[in-house]
């Protein structure tokens, strides 16, 4: 009989371990779901404020890109 108890006692760590398994493996899911929104949503405007400055660049008065006379 103290076969079995320890047998389920393992069984029952068992479960718990795994129970506790999946809610760290749904917990790293939704944070890593929830990064790559973040980067999807930083990419996108980065790309914009590329555009932006290109825009502003070409509609600047006065030479562009030019190195300064000390150089």
């Amino acid at each position: 009989m103290s076969d079995l108890n320890a047998l389920s006692e393992r069984i029952d760590a068992l479960e718990m371990r795994l129970t506790y398994q999946d809610e760290s493996i749904e917990t790293l899911n939704q944070t890593i779901t929830a990064q790559w929104a973040q980067i999807d949503r930083l990419t996108r405007q980065m790309a914009e404020l590329k555009e932006r400055l290109q825009e502003a660049e070409s509609h600047a008065p006065g030479p562009v890109n030019e190195r300064p006379p000390q150089y």
